[in-house]
């Protein structure tokens, strides 16, 4: 099967039930990039006790527009997995030209430049975003080898909710994309 075949960039992960990883269970993963040489994504549904008030002021950035303009100060900052967890990873509309932006589509791109987070604080970034510290990535063959053993679901994703729905509601959000009540899942799987 080669890349092309089996491209899940744009998709959503949803972690089965039975996973128990403490990182991954329950959660959500945008893949933003999917190709022979491995998978890179950002999970949409872990925040962590950061806000992007308390963010912006640990890289010397101050909020420059009302919060009543752009709800942002409070907004939380995402855990997005346990790659690089020093770094920013900003989802976001596309908007602007930023020094290190993967386009993922025409509704999403990846920024992992400090210069989105200067354009946000400034009142000219994107309206539409998504921070986290730290990714998720598998090395060539180790997602599609946990997709096969029923680790993850895997669906197109709707960047609504990534952006605007309640973190708590995403996971449920993403099932429903399938059809499926999460609340009808089993922990274990068959192979006929």
């Amino acid at each position: 099967m080669t890349d092309t075949e089996f491209n899940l960039a744009d998709h959503f992960l949803i972690a089965m039930p039975s996973m128990l990883d403490p990182v991954f269970g329950g959660t959500v993963v945008y893949l933003c990039e999917h190709n022979a040489t491995g998978a890179l994504g950002v999970i949409i549904n872990k925040p962590t006790d950061m806000t992007m008030d308390v963010l912006l002021e640990r890289i010397d950035l101050k909020l420059e527009i009302l919060a009543s303009h752009v709800p942002l100060d409070k907004k939380p900052v995402m855990f997005g997995g346990p790659v690089q967890v020093e770094r920013g990873f900003v989802l976001h509309a596309p908007h602007g030209n930023f020094s290190s932006t993967m386009n993922v589509t025409d509704e999403v791109a990846l920024t992992t430049s400090k210069d989105v987070l200067e354009a946000l604080a400034s009142g000219d970034g994107p309206r539409r975003i998504l921070v986290s510290l730290g990714c998720a990535g598998w090395s060539a063959g180790q997602l599609e080898d946990e997709i096969a053993r029923n680790g993850w679901l895997t669906v197109r994703a709707d960047p609504d909710i990534m952006f605007a729905l309640p973190i708590e509601q995403r996971f449920a959000a993403a099932m429903k994309l399938l059809g499926i009540d999460p609340m009808m899942l089993a922990g274990d799987a068959g192979h006929a």
